[in-house]
């Protein structure tokens, strides 16, 4: 008799564990479905707030540090030979920008680093300015 109750304990047990087994796949289901349906609401190409930033740490964006500019025309651009000079519309010793894919993100000034020249940042740009650029 204690056998036959050992062993319904034991097939009991089994069941139980299947029916756990089951129950946390349907959840892990569950909850696959419910982020894909929210991914698809928030649009394609979003990230979505679970998205690590790890996942784009590693691209390449182009950097670029502006002097400055002007406008002039082809002809004048045409004269132009070697020793020749281009006014800019900035003073000297005036912050540099610094572009990241053409949009501003920083001020800094020149420096010389093992001969080479580099770019100190003095100023890191806000939002508001980013866009007015």
């Amino acid at each position: 008799m204690t056998d036959q109750l050992n062993d319904e304990q034991a097939s009991g047990d089994t069941n139980a564990q299947q029916n756990i087994a089951a129950n946390a796949e349907k959840t892990i289901l569950s909850d696959n479905n419910a982020t894909q349906t929210s991914s698809a609401k928030t649009g394609s190409g979003r990230m979505t707030k679970d998205m690590s930033l790890d996942m784009i740490m590693d691209v390449n964006v182009s950097v670029a540090v502006e002097v400055g500019r002007t406008k002039m025309s082809i002809r004048d651009l045409r004269e132009l030979n070697q020793g020749a000079i281009i006014e800019l519309d900035r003073a000297a010793g005036t912050p540099l920008d610094v572009l990241v894919n053409g949009t501003l993100v920083a001020r800094g000034e020149i420096v010389v680093v093992k001969e080479k020249y580099g770019i100190m940042l003095t100023e890191v740009v806000g939002q508001d300015e980013r866009e007015r650029h």
